[in-house]
């Protein structure tokens, strides 16, 4: 079963990280909720709570696929800041696992040195992050070697149904997107 890591801080954009956790569980892959600190209930840029299953301390890299940040701009900038998610970043980077970031997160790869040559964000958070290689609103999602990257809210469902694609293949990613009713996802 293939094992992800999503990383909450205070702050993280609600209607991404449960999306994200959601389709994952859908399709049937374990899904890490880790706190950034020992505290286990997580409060959103939006006021909404989200309880966490561990704290970012206990988790092994050897022991995960892929690690996938939630956006928000609190939450964003609190990822950047901790030693921990740039540690286990650059550790995931340098064995070649699959690391994903949707909305501003992308500025905490960019921070950790792995975010690749291509990418999106939410728009307008290039210009935190550095223009060249933005690839605005070309696509929803944008893969540049093991880094997947999306663009905010609205791309969430797509982001998370890509995740599953790369994660568990083209069958279930069909499956799922037609049980979400998510036609518009390329």
């Amino acid at each position: 079963m293939s094992r992800v890591l999503v990383p909450l801080a205070c702050g993280f954009e609600e209607i991404e990280a449960v999306t994200i956790i959601d389709v994952l569980r859908r399709a049937e892959v374990e899904v890490l909720v880790a706190s950034l600190d020992e505290k286990t209930l997580v409060k959103g840029a939006n006021e909404i709570s989200v309880q966490t299953d561990m704290h970012l301390k206990d988790v092994a890299v050897d022991t995960l696929d892929m690690i996938v940040l939630p956006g928000g701009i609190d939450g964003t900038y609190a990822l950047a800041d901790d030693e921990n998610v740039q540690r286990i970043l650059k550790e995931m980077d340098a064995k070649g696992k699959n690391i994903a970031a949707i909305c501003a997160a992308p500025f905490a790869l960019n921070k950790a040195g792995v975010l690749k040559q291509k990418y999106t964000c939410y728009p307008s958070f290039e210009e935190q992050i550095r223009l060249d290689g933005f690839m605005g609103d070309e696509a929803m999602v944008v893969e540049d070697g093991n880094v997947m990257t999306s663009r905010g809210p609205a791309t969430a469902i797509c982001f998370a149904l890509a995740i599953v694609k790369k994660l568990k293949g083209q069958e279930m990613y069909e499956g799922l997107k037609a049980g979400l009713l998510a036609d518009f996802c390329s």
